[in-house]
């Protein structure tokens, strides 16, 4: 990881950064007690941060659990790559019962990570590829769907992100991509691209990766707290901007002269590839879509078109959904994005479900400038919906709250063995499973894909209907 301090901050009026590699244990200690941040080793701070105590004790939990991830990546990578092979054992063999007899005989056929049968454990919590023959283009749930089904496959590999777009779906794939993280110094984001021919589309749809579970440089972009303020659009999470290309020579310029000596940004790679196909059709529009840190990236991407004035793209972008998204900035960036929102007329629709708690974090409080902007959709466990300002419970851990979340979990956890719509909502042992783990942490269940894929197949057409985005 690239020390912060050596990083050019010029285009930014404001920031702080944390730097986990520069982490001492006296220093972490050490930050829980009066001090400037600016003067620790590991924290690189605009003159006047503010450095009260709730403030040094969100940096104390961010560093610790980064710190954490650094150290358990190689071990988390490894355990994930065993526990998902083990997850797709079966079905290379045709079955438990096939894999029990190949092991006997000595003939176990390995799965390969690569081909387009090989599912990861987010795909194994819920195994439903095809897109909901009832929604069909035109419908006001259309896109919605779409966007769910397209951020649940880009958590996986290359070859089954294009067998199903273009065997299933009968779309066409315009690319898959390992992003560069400047900061990071590897590639550590995924999208990939996708473009709805039908006549009533026509829609090129941008699909951001969220967090992998197994995954530990994605785990630190979502802790890694560190903000910049953007003169004229507001405080941004520096996780996300890192993740999304944001150079650390260079900050956001408009144009950019990529090169073979890393892979490519996100940002400037997806635009790019956008303005050829844009321009090559005028009639065709775009939307961008993820879940969890996908969802982050899925509104920031935008963010940065309308920093650049990109107002001719921002013209032909249909709309923006995301899933369990984060968090993304303080409140003056929200009012600068419900601006554009409105000015260029681009439908905006977070879901959330239930007690869901990635889109709880970061906090909205005194203590953190982030928050939420635009209308949140919201679905109970019933997969009953409302457009409210703000998901219940916004910050989660509200003690009163506790009771509450476990009663809904139990419920869940129950209605994993009854639910009935059809077969296709039928929920397998690895869901019920997950569901288990509910009991312990609910919010952490509730962020699954499973239930947003329910949600928007089952959910109010009415919901999705256009509708103008109100100021808070």
């Amino acid at each position: 990881m690239v020390a912060t301090m050596a990083c050019n901050k010029e285009f930014s009026s404001g920031y702080v950064l944390l730097e986990p590699d520069q982490l001492s244990l006296f220093e972490l200690i050490r930050l829980l007690f009066p001090g400037h941040i600016g003067k620790r080793a590991f924290v690189d701070c605009h003159e006047g941060a503010e450095s009260n105590f709730e403030r040094r004790w969100i940096i104390f939990i961010s560093i610790l659990a980064q710190k954490l991830l650094q150290l358990l990546a190689k071990p988390l990578s490894w355990f994930g790559s065993a526990f998902e092979m083990g997850l797709n054992l079966p079905s290379a063999n045709g079955g438990f019962g096939m894999l029990l007899f190949n092991c006997l005989r000595g003939k176990v056929q390995w799965p390969e990570k690569t081909s387009p049968t090989f599912s990861s454990s987010i795909g194994r919590l819920d195994k439903r590829v095809q897109l909901d023959e009832s929604i069909n283009p035109g419908d006001s749930k259309y896109f919605a769907a779409l966007s769910m089904m397209s951020a649940k496959i880009a958590y996986e590999n290359k070859a089954y992100i294009k067998t199903t777009v273009e065997d299933r779906w009968e779309m066409e794939v315009l690319g898959s991509f390992d992003f560069w993280n400047d900061y990071q110094d590897k590639t550590t984001t995924q999208a990939f691209l996708l473009h709805d021919k039908h006549v009533e589309s026509n829609t090129i749809v941008v699909s951001f990766r969220g967090t992998e579970p197994f995954d530990a440089d994605a785990w630190c972009t979502d802790f890694d707290i560190s903000w910049y303020e953007i003169p004229g659009v507001g405080q941004i999470h520096g996780g996300f901007m890192k993740a999304l290309g944001l150079q650390k020579s260079l900050g956001w310029p408009k144009e950019i002269k990529q090169d073979n000596s890393h892979p490519p940004l996100a940002y400037y790679t997806i635009r790019e590839l956008l303005r050829k196909r844009l321009q090559a059709n005028h009639d065709t529009k775009f939307l961008v879509t993820g879940h969890s840190l996908g969802g982050a990236l899925a509104i920031l991407f935008p963010a940065v078109l309308a920093m650049h004035e990109e107002t001719w793209m921002l013209k032909r972008l249909r709309g923006i959904y995301t899933f369990g998204q984060p968090r993304v900035g303080d409140n003056k960036f929200g009012e600068f994005m419900l601006e554009n929102l409105r000015k260029h007329d681009i439908q905006y629709f977070r879901f959330v479900y239930s007690n869901d708690l990635v889109p709880r974090l970061p906090y909205d409080d005194k203590a953190l400038m982030f928050k939420h902007f635009g209308t949140c959709i919201y679905f109970n466990s019933f997969y009953e919906g409302k457009i409210v300002a703000e998901e219940p419970n916004k910050n989660y851990f509200n003690p009163l709250m506790a009771i509450p979340k476990n009663v809904n979990a139990i419920w869940e956890l129950i209605r994993s063995f009854i639910i009935s719509f059809s077969k296709e909502y039928k929920e397998g042992w690895f869901l019920r499973a997950y569901r288990v783990l509910g009991l312990i942490v609910p919010g952490v269940a509730a962020h699954g894909p499973q239930d947003y894929v329910n949600s928007t197949r089952l959910g109010s057409s009415a919901l999705l209907l256009p509708h103008r985005i109100p100021f808070k």
